[in-house]
């Protein structure tokens, strides 16, 4: 084996591992199982301190010698009926030399067998996994996702929901904590049985193939179960050198501003008015935004709000197309949508769009990219489209959760591509616009859309939403993706211009009413129709954005206050970008001022979403002036009573009772007005 890594993943589950076969586009079923030959790993001796455990196992006729850290976890937690989601910690393999010592004074583990371990899984998951063999599970641990369900012989397996066969489907995704009310036990009973009274054993599983896991570890005491994950280093990540996405940049930088200008003249020259019109104008206004607080707040109005009906009409007329037709799933923060994202792309039988405007090069990022070159491979037509000067800044910004083991690419597209048929463009930044929409595409039937892109801090550390999207809105989704990606191609405008669709978009099957928004370099949509719905609003606003800089928004939501409007705000006190900060900073002693409730999100929000009386706006749109007035960006409306209903519960109702609102200013630097003033010029 060599000096192989393996890694620890600390999970609060029982699962193994075992390999299915390989499968093609066709979705259908292999006829045998494809079964590891290579020896099983067995522990022979394990041992715990409080700051690591210790293992010593076989595989063939050769020994391996392991440390795993533990950093304190093996102390109790505080409370009796928490369980602790340990980081993932690096697994390095020790001289054997140095064993004798590391394991003095630490005390052994038990250890029980593969029959131990298979007939404790499935008492446990005797009655967890659906009936239905082509159906299973999903469950989202600490640092993982997986698949629990029964094969045709009715045998337990589990998987990485990456690798989840393309022939099942996930019926339904589990809440950990009563499974673990459930099973505990079961576990103390099992341990009393075979006489292990410490609470605590390592099991043996058996498991050796793609992601094993061959050691579960678990303490009931502590309330610490660690799954052992067995994972070599693919050879191709090497690991990128330093200053390399310095040179990246400076690369795309120049291509930016060079050949692609005469590739895109329209969409470059609209880009550079917008900069420089729009520049002009917020110099003109910085002094016009100043409202006055008034002496007394004024009451909220208990009359009707706006006459949505007649808003509608109004949008129709405005924008020159009727709404289209759909229905929304709101996926709140990575636990949700990543896991429905790789259900739909194993499941997919034709086509996958992506495009992000970060697609990272961290580990998530990696395991997204290892399940689109696979389904390609399987005949997919896979296309990823990625903001260039976005993704490129992301790969020199790791996430400080990144697992030590990780080796990043050099280059995300290069790896994309690199033994695989997926195909990857990445948009040119001409004078700064970029291309931040998120938008996924699957088989031209579902799609996704919102703010989170591919990436570690999406998935674990920020909260964020996306909206699953059906039915024929679909259709209009995928054609503004065709669009953008032939933009994004060598002939620029040119080819845009020929890529258009001449398809009808139906906008009259099922669903409700839904409509798509745009800010483009020359339309600016997303602003002038939240201004505009802002000023209409009578009842209530709530808005919830990660970067909310705009003096102009800002304005209209003091002067709704002051019509008796009930306006509330959540934003993050931290940002990742600390001038961001310090102008939300102001925007919130400025709004709480004038009478606005502002709620402090407890860490980063990143979710873009806000509802004018009835009226909600989702999708990747920050409230700063390049989502708003320079990007390309993607928001879907609605004003079905369904749907706005669906995402106050599953976002604003939670994230009021969960952040702190605001009582007294927050403190202010000198500097601060200054940071403002050049803010208005950047964001």
């Amino acid at each position: 084996m060599g000096a192989l890594p393996a890694r620890l993943i600390p999970v609060l589950a029982l699962v193994v591992t075992l390999q299915w076969g390989c499968t093609t586009g066709e979705i259908s079923e292999p006829m045998d199982e494809e079964v590891s030959h290579d020896p099983v790993m067995l522990a022979v001796e394990a041992y715990r301190g409080d700051a690591q455990y210790l293992l010593r196992y076989r595989r063939g006729e050769d020994t391996y010698y392991v440390a795993g850290d533990l950093q304190g976890r093996s102390q109790a937690p505080p409370s009796e009926a928490q369980y602790r989601m340990p980081d993932l910690t690096l697994v390095e393999h020790e001289r054997p030399s140095a064993w004798v010592q590391m394991t003095r004074n630490l005390a052994p583990i038990p250890i029980l067998g593969i029959e131990d371990w298979s007939a404790f899984r499935d008492a446990v998951f005797a009655d967890f996994l659906p009936g239905d063999s082509n159906t299973g599970v999903a469950v989202s641990f600490g640092r993982g996702d997986y698949f629990f369900f029964h094969d045709r012989e009715g045998r337990f397996r589990a998987r990485r929901l990456i690798d989840k066969p393309p022939w099942y489907t996930v019926a339904k995704r589990v809440d950990l904590e009563p499974f673990f009310a459930q099973w505990q036990p079961r576990l103390r009973a099992f341990l009393e049985q075979r006489e292990l009274g410490g609470g605590e054993v390592l099991f043996n599983t058996g498991d050796l193939d793609k992601g094993a896991i061959p050691f579960v570890y678990v303490n009931i005491d502590t309330r610490l179960i660690i799954l052992m994950r067995y994972e070599e280093i693919p050879e191709d990540l090497r690991g990128s050198l330093p200053g390399t996405h310095l040179l990246q940049s400076l690369w795309h930088f120049i291509g930016s501003h060079t050949y692609s200008i005469p590739m895109r003249p329209y969409s470059s020259l609209q880009s550079l008015m917008a900069l420089v019109t729009d520049t002009a104008i917020e110099s003109g206004k910085s002094l016009a935004r100043y409202v006055p607080p008034l002496p007394e707040p004024v009451p909220l109005w208990k009359g009707p709000g706006m006459d949505l009906v007649d808003w509608e009409h109004e949008l129709d007329d405005r924008l020159g197309r009727p709404a289209s037709r759909g229905e929304l799933t709101f996926l709140v923060d990575g636990e949700a949508f990543f896991p429905r994202f790789i259900d739909t792309v194993t499941s997919a039988k034709k086509s996958v769009d992506l495009r992000a405007y970060i697609f990272d090069n961290d580990d998530v990022a990696m395991e997204i990219a290892e399940l689109l070159k696979r389904r390609s491979n399987d005949g997919l037509d896979i296309r990823v489209l990625i903001d260039g000067m976005g993704s490129i800044m992301a790969a020199g910004e790791q996430p400080g959760s990144l697992p030590d083991e990780h080796r990043a690419p050099m280059s995300i597209q290069s790896h994309l591509e690199q033994g695989s048929q997926v195909t990857v463009r990445a948009v040119k930044n001409t004078w700064m616009a970029g291309d931040h929409a998120k938008t996924m595409v699957i088989d031209r039937r579902v799609a996704f859309l919102g703010g989170m892109n591919i990436g570690r801090e999406y998935r674990y550390e920020w909260h964020d939403l996306m909206v699953e999207v059906t039915g024929p809105v679909v259709d209009e989704i995928n054609v503004e993706f065709q669009s953008a990606w032939a933009g994004a191609g060598f002939f620029g405008d040119f080819a845009r211009l020929l890529s258009r669709d001449p398809r009808p978009v139906n906008r009259q099957a099922g669903g409700y009413p839904l409509r798509l928004i745009y800010t483009r370099p020359g339309q600016k949509e997303i602003y002038e129709l939240q201004r505009d719905a802002i000023r209409r609003s009578r009842s209530y606003i709530y808005v919830e954005n990660a970067y909310f800089t705009d003096d102009d928004l800002l304005r209209e939501l003091i002067l709704a206050r002051q019509r008796g409007v009930d306006v509330r705000v959540i934003i993050p006190l931290e940002t990742d970008r600390g001038l961001i900060t310090r102008n939300i900073v102001l925007a919130a002693n400025t709004m709480l001022e004038h009478g606005i409730r502002v709620y402090l999100y407890p860490g980063f929000t990143h979710a873009k979403a806000a509802i004018f009386d009835g009226w909600a706006s989702v999708g990747s749109a920050n409230l700063d002036r390049l989502s708003l007035k320079i990007n390309q960006e993607l928001n879907v409306t609605t004003s079905e009573p369904r749907a706005v209903q669906a995402l106050t519960d599953a976002l604003f109702e939670p994230d009021f009772k969960r952040s702190r609102e605001l009582e007294e200013p927050l403190p202010e630097r000198w500097s601060d007005q200054l940071i403002e003033i050049f803010g208005d010029y950047l964001f």
